[in-house]
């Protein structure tokens, strides 16, 4: 392929990516707001918005198969088409996981009161949502540096999954009939720990968009 026809057709699929990616970070924001404000209207607008990103999925995958079987790309524009197809499934997923906590806010009962103060979960999401994003800008910029950073960023994330869960522990063994909503909390905070590992995953795909290697963790 030519280069200048190659460069105009991987850019469309960057600008798409960064939408997709945007997507899932407003995602994720807009599931664990819903529930610190307990607003299901806002955690129904998650699940309905992932629609948004299924398709940009689809629309990405159909134009790196394009280029990839009708261009014939050399083997530098293989990896970077090919590490992309692998991307926009960790975004997927991570969609995915938004829309899961976007479900328990829904069947979260409204007049209960929290059995704790929500600290760790919002910081949680704050770390995930940055990961995500910076993932896509490091593939974009060819920044294998930051890429590999990013598992040391997860290593916070899932420090601070420990520790909810075990301060959960504590208030289910404090008082048993706390048990329902602190499991709810847990299996947010492990939704969250695994949109961390899927962002780790990106900057993987990332190393090898530019190095041709890719570590298997």
């Amino acid at each position: 392929m030519e280069n200048d026809k190659y460069r105009k057709e991987i850019n469309k699929i960057f600008n798409e990516m960064m939408k997709m990616g945007k997507a899932a970070e407003k995602a994720i924001e807009d599931s664990v707001k819903s529930l610190l404000v307990r607003d299901r209207d806002l955690a129904q607008s998650v699940i309905s918005n992932d629609k948004i990103i299924d398709d940009l999925c689809k629309k990405i995958e159909n134009d790196c198969l394009r280029v990839l079987l009708l261009d014939k790309p050399f083997a530098n524009d293989f990896l970077e088409v090919s590490a992309a197809l692998k991307m926009i499934t960790d975004l997927e997923r991570i969609g995915d996981y938004a829309v899961d906590i976007a479900e328990e806010v829904v069947s979260f009962p409204l007049d209960v009161p929290f059995i704790k103060k929500l600290e760790h979960i919002p910081l949680m999401a704050n770390i995930v949502v940055s990961m995500v994003e910076d993932s896509i800008n490091f593939y974009i910029n060819k920044d294998v540096k930051g890429a590999r950073m990013l598992d040391k960023r997860d290593d916070k994330v899932d420090e601070l999954f420990l520790l909810i869960k075990n301060e959960l522990i504590q208030k289910i063994k404090e008082k048993g009939d706390n048990s329902d909503q602190a499991i709810i909390f847990m299996i947010i905070a492990k939704y969250l720990e695994r949109i961390g590992d899927h962002a780790v995953n990106i900057g993987e795909w990332v190393d090898y968009s530019i190095t041709g290697s890719h570590l298997i963790s």
